[in-house]
């Protein structure tokens, strides 16, 4: 593996890490301050939806990070 190719998997490995650790604090705060301004549930499935989106999102850039893994080591 070149290092060149190691940084661009180290970046996004960072970004992931960032998004899952983001959306995390992100969705615990939103659903902790919901309640606290009366926000009506639908709003609650609003921020569900959003946080399930961004860890579809990092798992689907997580595989990829494996297959090009995979990838360089039958190389």
């Amino acid at each position: 593996m070149s290092e060149q190719s190691d940084k661009a998997l180290a970046r996004k490995g960072q970004t992931v890490g960032l998004v899952i650790a983001g959306t995390m604090l992100i969705w615990l705060g939103a659903n902790w301050l919901g309640p606290q301004l009366g926000l009506a549930g639908r709003y609650v499935f609003l921020f569900d939806f959003a946080a399930l989106a961004a860890l579809i999102w990092a798992m689907v850039v997580i595989y990829q990070m494996w297959q090009a893994r995979q990838a360089d080591k039958r190389d």
